[in-house]
């Protein structure tokens, strides 16, 4: 299955990374690091992964590399995996999705060269420290360099705020919505004057989007299980919340009644990342210049984002890294933003006039005043490879409780038990 921008949004980015991980790490193990033909450089990606001005560009600028590029669909990691696995045809550079990287890192040392020993030092400042996290092994090696990130924002609807006594103004929204406790207060506020406009499109969403505005997740660095501490407790009865006041519309991300939603103002706000602008463009003909843009209450957080690697078959892991030097520098992030908003890693690229426009979808407001340093202060946390799978009985017990099915605490313990249960076999202590 092939995620696209849309389903990795919130609680869904948590539900579709846990379907992933488990068992990846052993399909890893075998195969050969047989190096390719010299002369030659094979890049993979996914559609939409690199902007295509861009990509003709650098193969243009590199034409003794005769760079071949092969745009992979569907389940890119599976493929990806398979190939190594075979030992035959791998990719000299290949694209790692955001997603996909924390499960990859146990095999760094077999499948991927340390960027770090080819001279990626010189650079790696050039790009968001979090971001570079990501990629970055317990031990220090560092896999891959960020093609881009998935900072979150806040996206209303000016005109359905107003209207419901909320105020109207990016920077007066700001003020006002500071934390998660003050939006779902804003929620019940608008509830009563619009009892067709939750504040709150879909709470498991919620859930998602505020553990990942944390410095810990469900495993540690230990690999010890913390998913039933107070920081994860904390984003349930937040997001339980939101589901007992009555100010959560149950309404999917990316469904087609999420999608009507928006321009119909029965889904007022998306917590999403910079790339979701997109899908609130693609579904509203009636409410273009009625939305806007204001910080994540309680800050933000990122979805999304992905990498480029070297892996140990490329025949010449130096003019490898050359290429995505010059691939991902800022002035060509920018470009790749402006060809298919994708969103830069480089916090250089902020300043170019690509993303300094304002747009006039969002009423002329200049997106990226919001969005840059959103970039810059996201929290670096600890992303274990197990860590997305054992998230899985969490959004599965919000879903119950939304549904009426199960109590707060009933559902609260079946999902830590679960979660356990999923950790142990797998090694998590």
């Amino acid at each position: 299955m092939e995620l696209s921008r849309r389903t990795l949004l919130a609680g869904g980015f948590a539900a579709m990374l846990g379907g992933t991980v488990v068992g990846c790490s052993s399909s890893m193990d075998t195969g050969s690091t047989k190096k390719n033909a010299g002369g030659n450089i094979a890049l993979w990606c996914w559609p939409g992964g690199l902007g295509k001005s861009v990509l003709d560009d650098t193969i243009a600028h590199f034409p003794d590399q005769h760079i071949k590029y092969s745009e992979i669909g569907g389940d890119f990691k599976q493929k990806l995996l398979t190939t190594f696995n075979g030992g035959t045809s791998i990719p000299d550079i290949t694209g790692v999705k955001g997603e996909d990287i924390a499960s990859l890192l146990p095999q760094a040392t077999n499948r991927f060269v340390d960027l770090k020993t080819i001279g990626a030092d010189s650079i790696l400042g050039d790009y968001l420290e979090w971001k570079v996290k990501q990629a970055t092994t317990l031990d220090g090696k560092v896999i891959g360099i960020p093609i881009d990130i998935g900072p979150t924002a806040l996206f209303y609807r000016e005109d359905i705020f107003t209207a419901g006594g909320l105020p109207g103004d990016p920077a007066k929204v700001a003020e006002q919505l500071k934390t998660w406790d003050d939006f779902l207060a804003a929620g019940l506020e608008l509830r009563k004057a619009n009892p067709k406009a939750p504040i709150v499109a879909d709470a498991v969403d919620l859930y998602g989007t505020i553990i990942s505005q944390g410095t810990s997740r469900y495993i540690d660095k230990d690999n010890k299980f913390v998913g039933d501490q107070d920081h994860i407790r904390k984003a349930w009865d937040i997001a339980v919340k939101a589901i007992t006041t009555k100010v959560d519309g149950k309404t999917l991300g990316g469904s087609p009644d999420w999608n009507a939603g928006l321009d119909q103002g029965t889904v007022p706000t998306v917590t999403g990342a910079a790339w979701v602008a997109l899908d609130i463009k693609a579904a509203c003909k009636t409410s273009v210049g009625k939305w806007r843009v204001a910080p994540t209450p309680s800050g933000p957080a990122n979805f999304g984002g992905s990498f480029l690697t070297i892996t140990k078959s490329a025949a010449d892991p130096a003019a490898a890294l050359e290429v995505i030097k010059y691939m991902l520098s800022a002035d060509n992030q920018a470009k790749a933003f402006a060809d298919a908003q994708i969103f830069p890693s480089a916090p250089a690229a902020y300043d170019k006039p690509q993303l300094k426009a304002a747009d006039p979808f969002f009423g002329g407001q200049v997106p990226i005043e919001v969005f840059g340093p959103a970039a810059k202060s996201i929290p670096i946390a600890y992303e274990a490879p197990l860590d997305g799978a054992v998230a899985v009985p969490f959004s599965d017990g919000l879903k119950l409780v939304q549904a009426g099915k199960k109590t707060s605490d009933a559902a609260w313990a079946e999902a830590v038990s679960k979660a356990k249960q999923i950790g142990k076999r797998q090694g998590v202590q």
